[in-house]
């Protein structure tokens, strides 16, 4: 489970972060969403620690980040798939972070067979398209069995295939009595994934609700969002009231 409470960070004289707060529950996929600016990222790195909260609190499984002695068998996260020494190997790589918990070379074979990556374990990372980097660092948050996970846009550059798998593996962790943490902004894949979801805007909470409730009163989970967020939006083009006056066959393109 994952608590936050008043949960506040300020850049200088910005809140990126102000008050928030919310419950993360295990059995669910929960999705994370907001517009780009609302305060997602600083969220999750205040949740695992990377940040220090200007103030209030945010504990996972009853304490904060810091304070657990495993925290890989607490805590799995992806928060940047190509956050990896480009260099390394994704054997190395996951064996490398393995040593900091004495997990075995066992469980490094297991989590590279889940993902698909077992035939490319000795490849080096930089060498990787951002989808097999995003199943790296998916088993990398599945290696020490956590039972929360965190994760930011996963399926970002998967395949259609990718996509699915991702999907059946999260709902499949969750079933499994997990807590799942999943920030994303493909609003038809978390229709389908997620079964609640915590909208943030200008990094304020704006909606903590159940997707089958909104779904009820909208016509998509999209269309949801957009009517929830139309006031928190920081930066964006307008929406054209017709249609744009230039085309691929304008002076300049022909």
């Amino acid at each position: 489970m994952i608590e936050a409470r008043g949960l506040t960070k300020h850049y200088g004289a910005r809140a990126a972060v102000f008050d928030l707060s919310f419950t993360v529950r295990p059995g669910i996929v929960t999705g994370f969403l907001g517009p780009n600016g609302a305060g997602k990222s600083t969220t999750m790195r205040l949740i695992l620690g990377l940040d220090a909260p200007t103030a209030g609190d945010v504990r996972v499984n009853g304490r904060r980040y810091a304070g657990h002695r495993a925290p890989l068998g607490e805590v799995g996260a992806l928060l940047e798939a190509r956050a990896v020494h480009a260099g390394r190997s994704a054997r190395s790589h996951l064996l490398a972070l393995a040593a900091t918990h004495a997990i075995g070379a066992r469980r490094v074979s297991q989590v590279l067979d889940l993902v698909g990556l077992s035939d490319v374990a000795g490849q080096r990372v930089g060498r990787f398209s951002l989808g097999m980097a995003q199943r790296l660092g998916i088993a990398a948050a599945l290696l020490g069995d956590p039972g929360t996970l965190i994760l930011d846009e996963p399926i970002n550059g998967l395949d259609p295939q990718g996509v699915r798998w991702v999907r059946g593996l999260l709902t499949g962790l969750a079933a499994e009595g997990r807590t799942v943490f999943l920030s994303s902004h493909v609003m038809s894949e978390l229709a389908l994934t997620a079964q609640r979801v915590i909208v943030v805007g200008q990094g304020r909470l704006i909606a903590d609700a159940d997707v089958a409730e909104l779904l009820a009163r909208s016509s998509s989970l999209e269309e949801a969002f957009l009517d929830m967020t139309a006031g928190a939006v920081e930066y964006g083009a307008p929406a054209p009231e017709r249609s744009p006056r230039w085309s691929s066959r304008s002076p300049r393109a022909r």
